[in-house]
């Protein structure tokens, strides 16, 4: 069979393919697949698809018809694969969705048997529920009942168990064993604790009522036993003579009585816990922000008695010795009672409280009940004296007297109730510091107006006097150091904080003061009090910047660190360097002080240059083209021209070496030299043409004369001159090394060749512009040369 088409016809070739109805789908199916199919059928163009299929498949090659066999047995698999296919589903799903259909309506019967078995129970329930509610009525009276007799069981077991107490306590008062009835006081104090969470107000007011009652019994047997112990070691020792006997001698029957002294301590100490819950500690106002500390212990409450007494009466009241212009009285008077007791309390009371295992110190705790009539006293007296600006510095004065005393004598430590708590309510601490600024600025007018207030104390002792320190600048800075004295023990950092502002408004107040003054002397920038001035910046400048790696001040930055970051007060920039300890808290002072230093020194600078200038005119005008060489003289000597310049400078020198202290005067010379380097290298040197004599003697000048002026100062002065010895330098070469010199320079321009070749004659700092500028200058090149 053959063909004569050039473009197949699906419905020609295949009409079967096309007319088989149902199975239609499936054949299309095998040809272009499941997608394809979809997609033709819904757009009607089944017959496109299989067009396209076989044109791919055979397209116009003929020899391509041999492969329809093998396609139409592939369609023919592929079509019983689908058909098989949709059998088995076409079988299953019906019965998936009767086992589906069966399942829900076995759920359904089970569903309203489960409502129906509800609704049984529920009415079940709520009949025995009204059958049961008489009974629940009743069972939860008897309940209530059954907790009532509870309650009052556990009340009368509360009662009958301080009753066995308390009859225990009387039991063994009556038979005189007082350890005993103490110890079961302090049982009974433990419940009284154990029951300050119980509403039952009554029995909390029969606790306490037998406890205080009991305690009131014991407390007055043990304090009359133990003051008459007392009277015999002649307690309190008023005179220091009184504690050495006691604690020297041994009389008869001492053994005795330390061994009661010990017991009756011992059993006070039992009594401390009742005693807290029915003493109130006296407190005083919360203005004062004293520290939190418990009560002083019942035995040395006991032995302050009598010294407290004596107190009261001697500095309170109308007495004589209550004079509020004389606070050194009482503050002397607790001193001397805590130095009289201090052995006695170590020897014979501190080694009792070791016994028991006291963590207490006797001696600290008698300290700080005196420290406790000290404080009672200031606040008292202070609101009197506030505006009184004399009589409040004295009392602040001898406070802190008191308080250094307290703490290096009797190592009364700075976390305790001290006096610097008081001084720090705010109201009297505003005060302090009022008063603290003007009697400083005071001082400050009277150290500035003393007739020796620019001249140094140790001007005749010259190992003291390197700083050449004027009287009122080592005053200032004494005033300063006073005052850091005063404040540092203040319990808060930001108390210090605001201390340490008032120093800062000091220095800059006397800065000011001294730029004033010095502003007056301007005219005469070398005289006496302008040195003196300067000396004095420099001094307080260098002592802050010493101050600035005290611990103190440095605990003060961190503090002002945090006291910054709250109140975002710096840049973070600043921040970060407080924190890294790359500024410091006086920076913006010494900045200042080191600012005027400078503006100063310059003046000094400016003044003498200019002398030296003057004086420096003949030399510049000098005959240096005509000067003889050096083989024509028989020695070389000083230009006379040049004298007045050396000697003006020698003056100069001299006279400020006398009057700056030494690193001024170091900062001085070399800000001056290095003026006066460019000075004589451009306006003696550049200005001048030389001749082999001229060039000879400006050399000997220089190195002979001028140099040697500084090697007092330094070891190698003309290190310091780098324009003028470079200069000599080539001025001085012979003819025949300048010559080749200028060869070199003249042919490699800017190469390091030239470099090499200045360096190599010993030109380090003129450039190359500037060596063949002073070649030129010279007159002294053989008549072939250039």
């Amino acid at each position: 069979m053959e063909f004569c088409y050039t473009k197949f016809d699906p419905n020609f070739r295949f009409p079967k393919l096309l007319q088989e109805g149902g199975s239609r789908d499936l054949n299309i199916a095998a040809l272009v697949g499941n997608e394809q199919v979809g997609e033709g059928t819904d757009s009607g163009g089944l017959s496109s698809y299989v067009s396209a299929f076989i044109e791919k498949e055979v397209g116009n090659d003929l020899k391509s018809l041999k492969k329809l066999d093998k396609l139409i047995e592939q369609m023919t698999e592929s079509k019983m694969q689908l058909e098989e296919q949709v059998l088995t589903i076409s079988s299953e799903i019906p019965k998936r969705i009767q086992s589906a259909l069966k399942n829900a309506e076995e759920s359904e019967q089970f569903l309203h048997q489960f409502l129906e078995q509800e609704t049984h129970l529920s009415s079940s329930i709520n009949s025995h529920l009204l059958t049961a509610q008489p009974w629940m009525e009743d069972l939860g009276a008897m309940i209530n009942q059954i907790e009532e007799i509870e309650r009052h069981l556990a009340y009368l077991k509360w009662i009958s168990q301080i009753e066995e107490l308390s009859d225990n306590i009387q039991q063994y008062l009556m038979t005189n064993n007082v350890p005993e009835a103490a110890s079961t006081l302090v049982s009974m104090a433990e419940l009284d604790i154990k029951l300050q969470e119980s509403s039952c107000t009554h029995l909390l007011a029969f606790m306490r009522a037998t406890v205080k009652f009991w305690h009131k019994i014991l407390k007055d047997k043990l304090t009359s036993d133990f003051e008459e112990i007392l009277a015999q070691l002649h307690w309190p020792f008023i005179a220091p003579s009184q504690s050495q006997t006691v604690g020297l001698s041994r009389p008869a029957g001492s053994s005795e009585i330390y061994s009661n002294l010990e017991t009756l301590f011992c059993q006070l100490l039992k009594l401390q816990t009742s005693d807290e819950l029915l003493t109130e500690p006296k407190q005083l106002p919360e203005k004062y922000s004293l520290p939190a500390s418990p009560s002083v212990i019942l035995p040395i409450q006991i032995m302050l008695t009598p010294l407290q007494k004596r107190f009261r009466y001697h500095f309170r009241g109308n007495r004589q010795t209550n004079v509020i212009s004389k606070p050194e009285w009482y503050l002397a008077q607790v001193l001397l009672w805590i130095g009289n007791h201090t052995q006695f309390l170590d020897e014979k009371i501190q080694p009792i409280l070791d016994k028991v295992g006291s963590a207490v110190s006797a001696r600290l705790e008698f300290s700080r009940g005196l420290v406790m009539l000290v404080l009672e006293k200031l606040a008292a007296d202070i609101p009197c004296l506030l505006y009184d600006d004399n009589l409040f510095c004295h009392l602040v004065d001898e406070v802190l007297l008191f308080e250094r005393e307290l703490h290096s004598v009797h190592g009364y430590p700075g976390t305790f109730a001290n006096c610097m708590h008081i001084l720090s309510e705010e109201t009297c601490f505003q005060r302090w510091l009022t008063v603290e600024r003007k009697f400083a600025l005071q001082k400050m007018d009277s150290m500035l107006s003393s007739e020796a207030a620019w001249i140094s104390q140790y001007k005749d002792i010259t190992d003291v006097d390197e700083m050449k320190v004027p009287d009122c600048a080592e005053t200032f800075m004494m005033l300063l150091l006073v005052i850091t004295d005063r404040y540092k023990n203040l319990p808060t950092a930001s108390r210090k904080l605001q201390f340490l502002e008032l120093q800062k408004d000091l220095v800059d107040d006397f800065r000011i003061r001294l730029t004033q003054v010095m502003k007056e002397e301007t005219r005469a920038p070398l005289g006496f009090r302008y040195c003196a001035i300067l000396n004095a910046v420099n001094y307080i400048s260098t002592v802050l910047a010493d101050w600035a790696d005290n611990v103190f001040f440095l605990q003060l930055q961190q503090a002002a660190l945090e006291v910054f970051a709250e109140n975002s007060a710096l840049s973070k920039l600043q921040l970060g360097q407080l924190a890294a300890m790359e500024s410091s808290v006086f920076d913006d002072m010494v900045n200042l002080l080191e600012r005027l230093k400078h503006d100063m020194l310059t003046r000094q600078v400016d003044h003498v240059f200019r002398e030296v200038k003057d004086a420096a005119k003949l030399y510049k005008k000098e005959r240096w083209l005509s000067l003889p060489s050096q083989s024509e003289q028989a020695v070389m000597s000083l230009s006379s021209s040049a004298c007045p310049l050396l000697l003006t400078l020698r003056d100069r020198l001299l006279q400020l070496e006398q009057q700056l202290c030494f690193s001024l005067f170091k900062i001085f010379w070399q800000m001056l030299v290095e003026k006066l380097d460019v000075h004589i290298y451009q306006e003696i040197i550049l200005a001048n043409h030389f001749n082999e004599g001229g060039a000879a003697q400006l050399q000997f000048d220089m190195t002979r004369n001028l140099f040697p002026l500084f090697s007092h100062y330094c070891k190698r002065p003309e290190n310091y001159f780098k324009h003028v010895k470079e200069a000599c330098i080539v001025l001085n070469l012979n003819v025949g090394s300048a010559l080749l010199l200028k060869d070199v320079l003249q042919s490699a321009s800017g190469q390091p060749p030239a470099t090499a070749a200045l360096n190599e004659v010993g030109i380090y700092k003129l450039a190359q512009q500037d060596v063949e500028i002073l070649l030129n200058l010279r007159t002294n090149w053989p008549n072939t040369g250039k």
